[in-house]
């Protein structure tokens, strides 16, 4: 019911795309944190997984072994799939033996994507190659680029209704987290013109929180 990907770039920027049937898939499942890595938990989700991942990769430890370090603790580990990406090492990706339906995942230099309930199995290597393609773009719109590569192959088997980004690169928190938690239309699309409405104004929302004296004003009453 979920196909995602987490990524780094070579400016050190790390995120995660997500797209599900449930409702607010990437409140549970999506994770960054700055510096430190992208990480997804999803296919009957613990949202407690992606902490640990992130806690463990925080520590120094390379995305293989936090992945193989949750999943050999993890009780209920074969209803699990998880992802990381690391500052280093190889992204990794990892499937219980009862993720639901059609799943897996694919693992590229930068990027890991995975999915379940698939409408085909190729869904995971569009991500991946969508990403890649898109090389020198902002990580935002390489992830907005893999979930919509994603749709065009075919998604899931069924309708999807939630949506989201998370983008963490020059500041000490996300500075994209956008979500369409449901919608009976396009959640990807939706997506998109969220980030089209964002973006002119991440930066000066980025400059707000770190230096507000020399920030600009977006003219609402009271904002001067």
């Amino acid at each position: 019911m979920t196909f995602s990907i987490a990524a780094r770039d070579e400016k050190g920027a790390f995120g995660v795309a997500i797209c599900s049937s449930s409702p607010a898939v990437a409140a549970r499942c999506a994770a960054v944190r700055p510096g430190v890595g992208a990480v997804c938990s999803q296919n009957v989700t613990d949202p407690r997984l992606r902490e640990r991942l992130l806690h463990l990769l925080e520590l120094g430890t390379d995305a293989e072994a936090a992945v193989s370090q949750v999943a050999a603790s993890e009780a209920h580990i074969e209803y699990r799939q998880l992802s990381a990406v690391g500052r280093d090492g190889a992204p990794v990706s990892f499937t219980g033996g009862n993720a639901l339906g059609t799943s897996g995942a694919v693992e590229a230099a930068n990027c890991v994507a995975a999915g379940n309930l698939l409408a085909y199995e190729g869904v995971p290597k569009a991500m991946t190659v969508a990403f890649e393609r898109t090389a020198g773009q902002p990580m935002a719109r390489r992830l907005l680029a893999a979930l919509s590569a994603a749709i065009v192959d075919g998604g899931e088997e069924g309708p999807v209704h939630s949506a989201g980004l998370l983008v963490a690169h020059d500041a000490p928190w996300p500075v994209v987290d956008l979500r369409v938690d449901w919608t009976d239309g396009d959640p990807v699309s939706e997506l998109g013109a969220l980030l089209d409405l964002w973006e002119p104004q991440q930066d000066s929302y980025v400059q707000r929180g770190l230096n507000p004296g020399g920030a600009p004003s977006f003219g609402v009453p009271g904002d001067e």
